[in-house]
């Protein structure tokens, strides 16, 4: 297994995200959009590698994801919704990025300011 997290420009993410991540086989990448802060981008990509573990690991696939991910018009991150088939493995990996951040002693709103700032 190889586990690749890269930063990429936020433009070149396949959907409107801050995270997104692929599995090839057993090897999984991850893109993070650039924010300018190196913590953050490491905190977004721990998220996304959490997801996709637990998702493979609940055998929701990736393209069930990518589906819901890129048809969602609705508020927040398209994991927040309860219908998303990997609410469940979003949830957990949220708390995840929230206990690195405040392990990293920035304030939520701020960093979630960052994320949010994205175009």
């Amino acid at each position: 297994m190889k586990i690749t997290i890269e930063t990429i420009p936020h433009s070149e993410q396949r959907y409107p995200t801050c995270g997104d991540w692929i599995w090839s086989g057993d090897d999984l990448t991850v893109y993070v959009s650039e924010i300018g802060n190196w913590s953050y981008e490491a905190v977004v990509g721990i998220h996304e590698v959490v997801e996709a573990v637990l998702c493979r690991a609940a055998g929701v696939p990736g393209a069930a994801v990518d589906a819901f991910d890129m048809a969602y018009t609705g508020d927040g991150e398209p994991g927040d919704n309860p219908e998303a088939p990997y609410h469940e493995q979003h949830c957990i990996a949220l708390e995840v990025e929230q206990i690195l951040i405040q392990a990293l002693g920035v304030p939520w709103a701020e960093y979630d300011a960052a994320v949010e700032a994205l175009p």
